[in-house]
């Protein structure tokens, strides 16, 4: 699993994970894992696996670190 930092959180359910790199990474909220999507906060740790969405690369299985 890959760390990276809540770069962005909307109130629409999704977010952007800040991956170390020059490109953020979107999650959305059913992607997220052990917490509710409304519990985690811009700069939180996570991890996360790199997947594929039908608009592109999207994190999956976010976890809080």
């Amino acid at each position: 699993m890959a760390e990276g930092t809540i770069k962005r959180l909307t109130d629409k359910g999704f977010g952007f994970i800040d991956t170390g790199t020059s490109k953020d990474l979107f999650f959305h909220s059913s992607n997220v894992e052990e917490v509710r999507f409304d519990e985690l906060r811009e700069g939180q740790q996570v991890t996360y696996v790199e997947g594929m969405g039908p608009k592109g690369p999207r994190a999956e299985q976010v976890r809080p670190v």
